[in-house]
């Protein structure tokens, strides 16, 4: 499998994963763009892109399909009514709460690990592809400040440009997986050398 065919197919199986648990709980709202999860780490899970990861995304998709606030102190506390709603998908967690981020470490319950597993073993096997895929892409790819630095990189964001100078920004991760096509000319962005990353 090439590097340049597994972003969509990771994507694809990211959004499959995310129907199967939609036929669990419908209310659930689809997931408008899965390549937007691929390569950026969540320090609110505490974990890399998974299954689990992907549940504890859908307790705040559910969150907001009931207009629950489920979280605050800019959305790195997970409160007792996120955790209401992990308890409802699947997840367990500690008894009390972390300090900063609350109820946020959940994990699959044995029950969820049993109904998921088929789920799970198909993401796991894409992930591992996609990883493969993409290890050695490290020495020619911009990855922005974020990942020399060891963090998430989630808010950093650098300036693309297009031929006709219009200009957006993006995480440069997300612009890796697949072309952002401009409206006006066509033409792919592109991340000039030299710009620098902005936190947004």
């Amino acid at each position: 499998m090439s590097t340049t065919q597994t972003p969509p197919v990771l994507a694809a199986e990211l959004a499959q994963a995310w129907a199967d648990i939609q036929r669990y709980h419908p209310e659930l709202p689809d997931l408008a763009a899965p390549e937007s999860l691929i390569g950026e780490s969540s320090s609110a899970c505490g974990h890399e892109l998974s299954f689990e990861r992907l549940l504890h995304e859908a307790v705040h998709g559910i969150a907001a399909a009931r207009g629950v606030r489920d979280t605050s102190r800019a959305g790195r506390y997970h409160n007792r009514r996120f955790l209401a709603i992990a308890e409802e998908l699947g997840l367990d967690h500690p008894d009390e709460p972390h300090p900063s981020s609350g109820f946020s470490l959940v994990s699959l319950t044995p029950e969820a690990k049993r109904r998921y597993r088929p789920t799970t073993e198909r993401l796991q096997r894409a992930l591992k592809a996609h990883s493969a895929a993409t290890a050695g892409d490290t020495a020619r790819s911009f990855r922005g400040p974020a990942a020399r630095h060891g963090s998430s990189g989630g808010g950093v964001r650098v300036k693309a440009v297009c031929d006709c100078g219009r200009n957006v920004r993006v995480v440069p991760s997300v612009l890796a997986q697949a072309p952002i096509v401009c409206g006006g000319c066509g033409k792919p962005f592109r991340i000039p050398e030299g710009v620098a990353a902005v936190a947004g």
